[in-house]
């Protein structure tokens, strides 16, 4: 009788560690998620939710461990083409040019994807269909997440790096985030999603980073303190 093996997951943490500023913020940290899993990062303000994405970005390297995608770590450099495309960020900074068309500010990043079509319905889904044809620089700040939302589904990539996606939006737009959420898990897709605010997100593993000590001054920091000429 032949036994299948398991299938490799899709995104795998394996023994991950982290450090900023000389400090430990992730300790050997195990996380696997196949096909439609989501992880939902919270923590104080400083506590590294921000740098736990980055690193799951390939933008910081785990000072132990390895993050691997299929199989592969990250990191290396035959891989690491291939893993970003398939990467769909928000953060804290839109990125959302002033002078163009909310529409616009999707569609320019749809055609450098190579894809087209999926710009205005996901505008419209975003809520934003009205304004479709209005400057970016009108946007209030929750139509300004909107944006980012929308681009994110017109790019439609499979792994969703999400940070403080909910911040700045009202309640109807949090339902629309976790609707999207949902239905990006449904078709395969994978999420990460960094927040101080509640997100309901059903079945999602969850990680609580605890909060970050002030480091302790050293003899080199003294140094730096004092004028010596």
């Amino acid at each position: 009788m032949l036994f299948r093996k398991p299938p490799l997951p899709r995104m795998l943490l394996d023994n991950v560690s982290c450090m900023r500023n000389a400090q430990q913020i992730l300790r050997h940290v195990n996380v696997s998620l196949h096909d439609g899993g989501a992880l939902v990062l919270t923590g104080t303000n400083g506590s590294g939710k921000s740098t736990f994405l980055r690193m799951l970005a390939g933008f910081t390297k785990p000072s132990a461990g390895e993050i691997l995608w299929n199989g592969h770590n990250i990191r290396q450099s035959g891989v690491f083409h291939q893993y970003k495309l398939q990467l769909g960020w928000v953060s804290l900074k839109d990125a959302i040019k002033e002078k163009f068309t909310v529409l616009d500010n999707v569609q320019w990043h749809e055609v450098l994807e190579g894809k087209m079509g999926r710009s205005l319905p996901a505008v419209e889904l975003m809520g934003l269909g009205r304004l479709a044809n209005e400057k970016a620089r009108m946007l209030s700040m929750g139509q300004r997440k909107r944006l980012q939302l929308a681009r994110l589904l017109a790019l439609d990539r499979p792994i969703w790096l999400l940070d403080e996606p909910s911040v700045a939006l009202d309640d109807d737009g949090v339902k629309l985030l976790e609707y999207i959420i949902a239905e990006h898990r449904k078709k395969g897709g994978i999420a990460f999603v960094a927040t101080h605010l509640p997100i309901n997100i059903e079945d999602a593993m969850h990680l609580r980073l605890p909060p970050r000590q002030p480091r302790r001054m050293t003899l080199v920091d003294m140094l730096d303190r004092c004028d010596i000429m």
